[in-house]
């Protein structure tokens, strides 16, 4: 008998037991189902934040940080470092300084709190952004400490009711002190993380009329300014710096730390330390992918039940097939034949429940990805994964009935009535 032969009588005996059958594929429906479900949710969830972070420079930027608990006044980065920086590493394309603060601001009647973020020129091209309403501060802007600032969308939309606020006032206050600064640009930060600064605005704008949210703002303005308005004199704790080719990152970070090492005549004390902002996305890839395998295998268990009630109902099949193989055995089928009809159907009904658990797995992960609005990520390897996986149960655990039957004697098969 060939193998066209023998799936041809599995299927005509799932089709005669058909509820029987379906229920014995329900375990193994529901196992594949979820592991697909996970794995593809996970992927495609993966997929999309490590895109996010690339597309911001991450994945091409380095960060060097001034250890606050062990640096004196004289140990933090100042505009010479930097200068000395650019000047002796020829693969260094950009190189910012970052200056945080947080404060109050205050645009016409809206109040609330605000993230004031001194850098450089040269951010626009570290975080991958550009302006899309104005223009980022210049040079010469940025060395005179203009009071220039550029708004984040969703900001704008928080304070203005619009995203294009290019020549609106804002005041900025921290510690007693204010400044106004003028915005000469909006840069959208919610687009680069996959969302809306308009929608994020109507979404908020019940509860800030309610008063239970207050308005806000992100603004980059020079860090000559946020030096003054922090009281630091031209002295920075963090950098960053970005290359074009990223397989240099992790020597140029320590060439610029060894340069400010130089500078400042602190090597002892480990002052400096070069951060490649790439490892934090292979380390969120592996946590992502770990914890995704994680819960597929929890869901694999149902696999394993799944195979068991193979195994059941085709002992069943056998103990209601006996005088067939009896009459088969007389006629001289092998014991070989007689296995292989029996492990055949025992992967056919694996693998059809596979299949509908593909289609189950791949049907919930398209829902929960329009819902979460992350990228659906079915990958081939995924439904290799539910083909090898539900053919495997169906050969582990339809070896024994079908070696059963196969090893039945032929006499004491025939005297079953």
């Amino acid at each position: 008998m060939n193998i066209r032969e023998n799936i041809k009588i599995a299927f005509i005996s799932i089709k005669t037991n058909l509820l029987r059958s379906l229920l014995t594929m329900l375990g193994i429906i529901i196992g594949v189902g979820s592991v697909i479900a996970v794995i593809t949710i996970g992927t495609g969830g993966r997929d999309y934040i490590v895109n996010m972070i690339k597309e911001m420079g991450g994945s091409t930027a380095i960060s060097v940080v001034v250890n606050r608990n062990k640096a004196t006044v004289s140990d933090y980065i100042t505009e010479e470092d930097i200068k000395a920086i650019k000047n002796n590493l020829d693969d260094v394309d950009y190189i910012s300084p970052v200056v945080m603060s947080i404060g109050a601001i205050q645009a016409g009647e809206k109040s609330g709190i605000g993230m004031g973020i001194g850098t450089n020129v040269d951010i626009e091209a570290i975080l991958g952004q550009s302006c899309v309403h104005g223009r980022l501060f210049n040079y010469q802007e940025y060395l005179a400490g203009r009071n220039v600032a550029v708004i984040d969308a969703g900001s704008a939309y928080m304070l203005y009711g619009k995203e294009n606020v290019v020549g609106e006032s804002i005041d900025y206050t921290f510690e007693g002190k204010t400044v106004s600064f003028k915005i000469i640009g909006v840069m959208s930060f919610m687009s680069a993380m996959g969302g809306d600064a308009q929608e994020m605005f109507e979404q908020m704008q019940p509860y800030m009329e309610s008063g239970q949210a207050m308005g806000g703002a992100m603004l980059l303005i020079p860090s000559t300014v946020a030096t003054s308005l922090l009281g630091t004199g031209e002295r920075y704790d963090s950098l960053y710096l970005k290359s074009r080719d990223d397989s240099l990152l992790e020597s140029i970070g320590e060439a610029a730390v060894n340069i400010l090492y130089a500078r400042h005549n602190n090597s002892d004390r480990e002052i400096y330390t070069a951060t490649n902002l790439a490892t934090f996305i292979d380390l969120l890839d592996k946590v992502i992918t770990v914890f995704t395998l994680f819960i597929a295998s929890v869901g694999a268990i149902s696999l394993v039940v799944g195979g068991i009630g193979v195994m059941n109902i085709m002992l069943v099949t056998v103990t209601e097939r006996t005088r067939e193989i009896g009459i088969r055995k007389a006629l001289g089928a092998k014991t070989k034949t007689i296995m292989l009809q029996f492990l055949t159907e025992a992967v056919i009904i694996c693998l059809t429940g596979g299949l509908l658990g593909l289609a189950l797995g791949t049907g919930l992960a398209a829902m929960v990805s329009m819902i979460m609005d992350v990228p659906l990520s079915v990958k081939f390897s995924t439904v290799l994964i539910a083909v090898g996986f539900s053919s495997a149960i169906g050969i582990f655990f339809g070896l024994y009935p079908a070696k059963r039957a196969a090893e039945m004697p032929p006499i004491e098969a025939l005297r079953v009535q």
